[in-house]
């Protein structure tokens, strides 16, 4: 018999890393039938339940297609691993127009070690998302929170629509290559709203990757980002410049007022899959984006993803 949500929820409250398989199974699953488990799950691993926040630092990778995403996280995976961290990847891919399902590609090309039962890798369907998260992203990153150290969301791409994960994440990491363009179109896209770390790949360019990262630098002293770090990294052997955007992504965690950060993930994914059961038209039975925002600020602040998804089906039905 296959274990229920509450099961796996306590199994993650326990810090059992190999639930984590049935987890990601369970959120994938779109029987209607299994929604009740799902909310279950979510139930269990929720603040009011774990006592806090969950422990894990939530990571969002994201970048253009060929920046190197996949290499630099086989090498920040290793950092992390080498400071003792558990670390589990959901690598968002492109759904497959036949079955649904995630393509594997980008799963594929990050390299661990397969026997470390401390390193979780899953591919996981944008489903057709412009933002790259599915709800199943969503709900596998609130879950394995409570068991993991690190929690990485690597996205498809970035885009000034493709902005999802920086409502999930606890910090976002925009990685771009040397050479890749106008750095101050780079900035004037929409891009510059999501990072909080800023990395420049390929440094063994030289030069090149050098002129990156000081244009970039100086780009954001420009807006007024002065928090906003700039890392470079080389992934050929030796790899290089890992210990420095691990620091860098703790530093950024350190400065947050976790609680606010995760309350306002826990709404968006609560509004996103009000709108994926709904659409539009359930937006707009609610008076619209900003009349839906406004009624999950009112929510108490401990309840769970599937409560405030619950509030905003009453209110809907009522209108």
């Amino acid at each position: 018999m296959p274990a229920t949500g509450e099961d796996l929820g306590q199994r993650l409250r326990d810090g059992d890393l190999s639930a984590a398989p049935a987890v990601l199974n369970l959120v994938e699953n779109q029987a209607p039938a299994q929604r009740e488990q799902i909310d279950a799950l979510l139930h269990a691993v929720s603040p009011a339940a774990l006592g806090g926040e969950a422990p894990a630092h939530v990571v969002g990778v994201t970048g253009p297609p060929g920046a190197g995403k996949s290499s630099l996280l086989s090498h920040l995976v290793a950092a992390w691993r080498a400071q003792g961290r558990s670390v589990a990847v959901l690598a968002v891919d492109p759904s497959s127009k036949r079955s649904g399902g995630a393509l594997l590609g980008d799963r594929a090309r990050i390299v661990v070690d397969p026997r470390d039962d401390q390193v979780f890798i899953r591919s996981m369907a944008a489903g057709g998302r412009l933002g790259g998260l599915a709800p199943a992203t969503r709900a596998a990153a609130h879950a394995l929170a409570a068991a993991f150290d690190v929690v990485v969301i690597e996205t498809v791409g970035v885009g000034q629509s493709e902005t999802e994960v920086a409502e999930v994440a606890d910090s976002v990491a925009v990685v771009v290559q040397p050479g890749g363009g106008d750095v101050l179109q780079f900035l004037k896209s929409g891009i510059m709203e999501i990072p909080d770390v800023l990395v420049v790949t390929k440094a063994d360019l030289g030069p090149v990757a050098l002129r990156s990262r000081r244009d970039l630098s100086a780009a954001l002293r420009s807006l007024g980002e002065q928090e906003t770090k700039v890392v470079a990294v080389s992934s050929l052997a030796p790899p290089d410049g890992f210990d420095e955007l691990v620091e860098a992504l703790d530093e950024h965690r350190a400065r947050l007022t976790v609680p606010a950060r995760r309350l306002a993930a826990r709404r968006a994914s609560a509004l996103a899959d009000f709108t994926a059961e709904h659409g539009e038209r359930g937006l707009r039975a609610l008076g619209g984006r900003r009349a839906a925002l406004k009624l999950l600020g009112e929510q108490d602040a401990a309840l769970d993803v599937p409560a405030l998804t619950r509030a905003l089906q009453t209110r809907a039905a009522a209108a």
